[in-house]
């Protein structure tokens, strides 16, 4: 089977909706408003996720999203300048982990969905 993949786009949620679209604006992604309970925020025109208008507190404590990076310590101190823990509640960020397959850093959005910023050892 072959794919002609234009791009994969992730479903999130949101505690806040208006607290939660704030920070990922904070965090650099620009807002396409698609409704009232839901926005698209992208980085480039292919790499993207939705934001919705709805909690389930088990389906957002189990959201992980990879964000692969060139440089992860370098994407840790990009968001620790950011101070997103002390500006949005619920909101961390936590320090590099290196292990045998690479090394990532944690941040928690404002609902608790876990984004991993990380590269892999090459």
């Amino acid at each position: 089977m072959t794919h002609h993949v234009k791009s994969v786009r992730a479903f999130i949620g949101s505690k806040d909706f208006d607290l939660s679209r704030s920070f990922y604006k904070h965090l650099g992604f620009t807002e396409v408003t698609l409704g009232s309970t839901m926005s698209y925020f992208k980085i480039t025109d292919t790499l993207g996720f939705y934001l919705q208008n709805a909690y389930v507190k088990q389906w957002v404590d189990n959201t992980m999203i990879f964000v692969e990076v060139e440089n992860v310590e370098q994407q840790y101190n990009d968001l620790l300048q950011l101070g997103l823990g002390e500006k949005y509640e619920g909101a961390r960020l936590e320090p590099i982990k290196y292990e045998a397959w690479g090394s990532e850093c944690f941040l928690h959005d404002p609902a608790g969905v876990l984004w991993h910023f990380g590269a892999f050892t090459k």
